[in-house]
């Protein structure tokens, strides 16, 4: 039997594991537990496990000082990490040193599950002390895929390892990666000979790293615009890169993307529209955390953040230099946040303020100060003139929604940053920006197959150039495609063009 072993400093994790997981079942047996670093690293060199799992943070020595020491003593053992809310560096730091999983808190049976049975295919069923690389090196697949996550998270490092797993001639050929982060897996795209997509998990989302033969990538997202009206997940897709360091990048706008897109209750594809951002680039998970809080009004959520950013810059021991630094920044970003909404900020930063405090706490409780005022100014604003934004928005919509447009170009006409905006819409009017648009278009579709239009030059006079677009929409909006509808209402088809077989189903 594989032996392993559990190290956490929580009791309920171990003894959690210990007693509720059938580790026979998986051939596997339970030899120790620790809840520190020292004894954890001392049960490794005694008992030789071939799986550790272990928390990454905890007394003595971290779980990353703990790895790093198997990785020099041990190096055939494989590692999985237990990792808590917004620790990406820490595992970034464990994938460099090459753990083959990381499981986020809190801990399910389900993820235990995976993980494990996705260790023992790697170690290898037949064979109790397989060497982890060879086991890797055997499954192309997995060794790409692992591959492609390390580029996406470790940047140009990765490069040369990603080389050799993709295989070196092909490498040659890429000319760019787009990155696409869906809710849950998504198996509607297909392969083309244009690139190469290569899917994995990744905490809670599962991501698609596309990699390109020929740009623009014209061929992915006439797809996924085709595909969008029919999936049920939501995908959101990072800016295309030549440069693969640019990965790491493309991975961060289509979380991003996906998340509002969630926040919005939008299915299908929502695209990363750089326009959009006038915060500096390249926000930690924190930052980013606490700008979502401050876009979508959640004020409890804003808090939690700020805490959790204290807790972790006191960790840091940053000298009062930086910790004055670092705090005025986010305060910054806080402000630019508040200046989305188009208005005139009451609420000034006032950054003298903190040369003079000698203390974290009370530079930590400026902030907090601060980053309330300006989200209260954000929600008192939303009911005062930002309704005539929305009233302003609507009435552009209703002029040009039979023309091709962007949200973009409605946020620049009523002057407000195109996030903010689709944000504000929804709550406004009950519906988000994308579905109001497509239901009056629809509307408009409908009227004109009764008229006894040609179901492309309809599709051309809503605003869709792409006809098969087009009749995915109708079909989702209305149950059936425009040629059903409009011969369920007895109107004749018979001079529709011959080349139009997207209406036939």
């Amino acid at each position: 039997m594989l032996k392993a072993v559990i190290f956490d400093d929580e009791y309920i994790v171990t003894q959690g594991l210990q007693m509720m997981v059938d580790w026979s079942r998986y051939g596997i047996e339970l030899v120790g537990t620790a809840d520190d670093g020292i004894s954890a690293l001392q049960m490794v060199r005694e008992l030789a496990p071939d799986i550790v799992m272990t928390d990454i943070r905890m007394p003595g020595l971290t779980g990353l000082q703990l790895i790093e020491e198997i990785a020099k003593e041990k190096p055939d053992t494989a590692c999985i990490v237990f990792s808590g809310f917004n620790e990406f560096e820490y595992i970034r730091k464990a994938l460099k040193l090459g753990v083959i999983d990381y499981l986020d808190k809190p801990i399910t049976l389900e993820k235990i599950d995976e993980a494990i049975v996705r260790t023992i295919e790697r170690i290898g069923h037949q064979q109790e002390h397989t060497q982890l690389k060879t086991q890797v090196s055997a499954n192309k697949e997995a060794l790409l895929e692992k591959a492609a996550l390390d580029l996406l998270l470790l940047g140009t490092e990765a490069i040369p390892d990603w080389r050799a797993a993709f295989g070196k001639a092909e490498a040659e050929q890429v000319k760019g990666v787009t990155v696409l982060a869906s809710t849950g897996r998504l198996d509607l795209l297909d392969e083309h000979p244009s690139y190469h997509i290569v899917s994995f998990s990744y905490g809670k989302e599962w991501i698609m790293a596309v990699f390109h033969y020929t740009l623009p990538a014209e061929e992915l997202w006439e797809q996924l615009t085709i595909l969008s009206p029919q999936m049920q997940e939501t995908v959101g897709s990072g800016q295309t890169y030549t440069d693969l360091a640019g990965a790491g990048a493309s991975l961060k706008e289509a979380v991003r993307a996906l998340r509002y897109a969630v926040f919005l209750e939008e299915k299908g594809w929502t695209r990363f529209e750089p326009a959009e951002e006038s915060l500096p680039k390249g926000l930690s998970e924190r930052e980013e955390e606490i700008v979502f809080c401050m876009r979508t009004g959640n004020k409890e959520g804003l808090i939690r953040q700020l805490d959790d950013y204290k807790r972790w810059m006191e960790a840091q021991r940053l000298s009062p230099e930086l910790v004055e630094q670092e705090v005025m920044k986010l305060a910054y970003i806080g402000y630019q946040v508040a200046m989305e909404a188009g208005g005139e900020v009451r609420t000034l930063v006032p950054h003298w303020e903190l040369g003079g405090m000698s203390s974290r706490d009370r530079m930590f409780e400026w902030l907090r100060v601060q980053m309330e005022q300006l989200h209260n100014f954000m929600r008192e604003d939303k009911h005062a003139s930002k309704h005539n934004a929305v009233e302003k928005a609507l009435a552009f919509i209703e002029k040009h929604y039979l023309e091709s447009f962007t949200l973009q170009e409605v946020a620049e006409h009523v002057g407000m940053n195109a996030t903010y905006l689709s944000l504000l819409f929804k709550e406004k009017v009950g519906t988000s920006y994308i579905k109001y648009v497509t239901k009056l278009r629809m509307e408009q579709a409908k009227i004109m197959l009764l008229k006894g239009m040609l179901v492309n030059d309809v599709s051309k006079k809503v605003g869709y150039y792409n006809y098969r677009h087009f009749t995915e929409l109708f079909k989702k909006y209305t149950g059936v495609t425009p040629g059903q509808f409009r011969e369920g209402h007895g109107i004749s088809k018979s001079h529709e063009p011959v080349q139009e077989v997207g209406d036939h189903e």
